[in-house]
């Protein structure tokens, strides 16, 4: 469906609010800027900042709604014959390999997470939004393979998958932050990928095949 040009509209106005907060955060800090300067820079009222972002935190973390839900997704699309964990495995080696800003493989990360460092509420909504996609990731497993809510495996192996990918995020986040090249980082990651593929067992490894019985 076409987007219309009020539902445009509102997209741009929201990214223009979303890209010069995120400018003022950069320069200054998170806590130093205020909703009143953001909404003075993007001419608009305090009160349309808010119907846009709810918290001054969603004005930073404003594309965080393609990560809770990143792994789910994955394992959602997953190929006929291809295990949950499989196909998050493919996935992030994808995303490492082309060497993505999604992942944080970028020029200016480093900035970016000092600003999230700085900041007591930044990094609390950060950690909230790693327990939002173990809990999406838990969901999604639960209902590909019908599980009942007291089974206890699904959650286990969520677990195990989300911990291959906060590792992978931590070891980038802590390399990109000392300055490293993104390009040489992704090809350490990718090794690092591999070892913990390794350590992930059996069970692991087959749980939520697409199409078996």
């Amino acid at each position: 469906m076409a987007e219309g040009l009020r539902e445009r509209k509102k997209r741009e106005t929201r990214q223009r609010i979303s890209d010069l907060a995120t400018g003022l955060f950069m320069e200054r800090g998170f806590e130093a800027v205020t909703i009143a300067e953001i909404a003075e820079a993007a001419d608009v009222s305090v009160n349309t900042v808010y119907n846009y972002f709810p918290a001054k935190e969603d004005l930073f973390l404003d594309r965080a709604k393609g990560v809770v839900d990143r792994l789910a997704r994955w394992v959602r699309g997953r190929d006929a014959g291809e295990s949950a964990a499989e196909a998050v495995l493919r996935e992030l080696r994808a995303e490492v390999e082309a060497v993505s800003p999604r992942v944080g493989l970028m020029d200016g990360y480093s900035r970016f997470m000092a600003v999230i460092n700085e900041s007591p509420t930044l990094k609390a909504r950060l950690w909230a939004l790693g327990q939002e996609v173990l809990e999406n990731l838990d969901t999604a497993l639960r209902e590909e393979v019908g599980a009942r809510p007291e089974e206890a495996l699904p959650s286990l192996v969520a677990g195990q998958i989300n911990w291959v990918h906060q590792t992978v995020m931590a070891v980038i986040s802590r390399e990109m932050m000392a300055g490293r090249d993104p390009k040489a980082v992704s090809r350490e990651v990718l090794v690092l990928i591999d070892e913990m593929e390794g350590l992930l067992g059996d069970k692991v490894l087959n749980y939520a095949a697409r199409g078996a019985r």
